[in-house]
């Protein structure tokens, strides 16, 4: 197999270098403790040294609305940080809530920067972490115990909707860019997305502590250690709020979900999955972008859609305010290909238009180890020249080399293709060795030949009989994309990719074939034109 951690180093030091420019805030932050006169980037903001589970402290923030009325109690927001980031994270955003009538405290997670303890990926303290938080905000400034919301970028998204199946006091959750199925998240088709571990894994080390636990996950993980695979999907089952649905459902908290189509970290489809099992007040939004791109710019103070409709959010479920959130579609996407927003009722819904069956009729046969040039990009950069520049990876598909890469293509449409939803593959597959690797892409072809990707996803196979054909049904990662008349599809399989880990042996081959039986396809989902 081969590793490439130079692209996860590279994406690591990027997320270091910006954490690192904020650190002079969180080093002053330290100075002061909740006793002490607090140090003030404005009239409504103190820093906090706030007591977290198992004796740590926690460096946070607080926010309360200017004015405050004596013996009034205001709901409360409580912002864990993303992976690696500083408690001054969410200062831009916690302004405007507190301005806008909330109590807002935000800290640094455990084990990164200043704050106490150790790395433990949203385990047991950190859920723990977010009760005492809570529990410090309602001692120490006019919260409501009755009003209690949470939210987060990435690790603070994840963090909070685990805590909301512990912590019965939630009323409402705002999870951007957040998984709620590890696994599927950096393991889907048991294949390792290497550089979203690489770049998870060297940002943990450069501000912070990981634990021993993370410490040896990552090592098996990253080192291909399959004889504790259980090990590490019982470590993330622990770490995902789709394990604990019934607790979440149970609690009842309005849950808001916000991604983006491209994340390289945490792909969309595990979100799409979570958002159809909860049954209470819930909303679910796709952008173009990749990971924690689309609400970027609100981290700024910047004008944001994802950050505005989650103070709506908040406003409708914590405050009682009838501002009509609850009576828009719940789910919201926006095409890659376009800017406006497309309401649907449920997930099920987005790809209304019907599936488009793709026979993948004739066979193909493949050398593995060698990449033929079609890949899914670069983790970070790839996707955010797509949602700002509409300019995804591309391939001229023509010359893809036919040993190494197996391709089919649909007719020219004569009219536009709405892609909307999850594109799944159903193929035959018999390999020459018993663990292998390979990776599907969905390519747009235009007129010369040239592919923009629309879509792809890793799979991996291990102790298979060599030479024995076995089915495959895998989904490619949910998209929304608009493929232009005078267009066609092409499906591309090949067996390396820079974003995974390989398991393909030296010399393996890899033959996809359609048997008259279980004939191949590709399953495209439409909208109604």
């Amino acid at each position: 197999m081969r590793a490439r951690p130079h692209t996860a180093a590279a994406a690591a030091a990027l997320i270091a270098a910006t954490a690192l420019s904020l650190a002079p805030h969180q080093a002053r932050a330290a100075t002061a403790t909740a006793p002490q006169a607090p140090l003030r980037a404005s009239s409504d903001l103190s820093f906090h040294d706030i007591p977290g589970s198992g004796g740590i402290t926690l460096k946070g923030n607080l926010f309360t609305p200017a004015g405050a009325e004596p013996g009034r109690r205001y709901p409360l927001i409580v912002l864990p940080t993303s992976w690696g980031m500083p408690q001054v994270e969410y200062l831009a955003q916690a302004k405007q809530l507190a301005d806008s009538g909330y109590v807002v405290v935000g800290y640094t997670s455990r084990g990164f920067w200043l704050s106490g303890g150790q790395i433990e990926t949203a385990g047991p303290a950190d859920i723990a972490d977010v009760s005492a938080v809570i529990d410090w905000a309602l001692a120490h400034a006019p919260a409501d115990p009755a009003r209690v919301g949470l939210g987060g970028v990435s690790y603070g998204a994840g963090i909070s909707l685990l805590a909301s199946a512990h912590d019965p006091r939630v009323k409402a959750v705002v999870a951007l860019s957040g998984w709620a199925d590890l696994i599927e998240s950096i393991y889907s088709g048991r294949t390792q997305h290497l550089q979203a571990a690489g770049m998870l894994g060297a940002a943990g080390y450069l501000t912070g502590r990981p634990g021993p636990e993370l410490q040896q996950i990552l090592g098996d993980f990253l080192g291909s250690k399959l004889e504790n695979e259980p090990a590490m999907i019982e470590w993330g089952k622990k770490r995902s709020a789709s394990e604990q649905i019934d607790r979440i459902n149970a609690n009842g908290a309005a849950v808001m979900l916000g991604n983006a189509w491209g994340d390289t970290v945490f792909p969309p489809n595990q979100y799409a999955d979570f958002f159809e099992k909860l049954t209470g007040p819930k909303r679910l939004e796709f952008r173009p972008g990749d990971h924690a791109t689309a609400e970027a710019t609100g981290l700024l103070g910047l004008p944001n859609d994802t950050w505005t409709h989650a103070h709506r959010w908040f406003d409708r479920y914590l405050k009682g305010e009838r501002n009509g959130v609850d009576t828009e579609a719940p789910v919201q996407i926006k095409s890659r290909s376009t800017g406006g927003y497309e309401g649907y009722a449920d997930w099920k819904e987005v790809g209304s238009g019907g599936q488009e069956r793709l026979p993948l009729a004739d066979g193909e046969h493949v050398w593995a180890n060698v990449d033929s040039g079609a890949n899914g990009g670069v983790i970070f950069l790839s996707s955010v020249l797509d949602q700002f520049a509409q300019a995804p990876p591309v391939a001229s598909v023509p010359l893809l080399p036919r040993a190494f890469a197996a391709v089919w293509q649909s007719p020219r449409y004569e009219r536009e293709r709405r892609i909307r939803g999850t594109v799944r593959l159903h193929t035959t597959v018999t390999p020459t060795k018993g663990d292998g690797t390979f990776v599907a892409y969905l390519y747009d072809v235009g007129p010369l030949g040239i592919g923009k990707l629309v879509s792809n996803a890793p799979y991996t196979f291990h102790g298979k009989a060599p030479g024995q054909s076995f089915g495959v049904d895998l989904d490619l990662f949910s998209t929304a994309y608009d493929v232009p008349a005078g267009h066609r599809l092409a499906l591309v399989v090949d067996t390396v990719d820079p974003l995974y880990i390989e398991h393909n042996p030296t010399g393996a081959q890899l033959t996809f074939s359609s048997p008259r039986t279980d004939p191949s396809y590709l399953s495209v989902p439409l909208r109604e034109q």
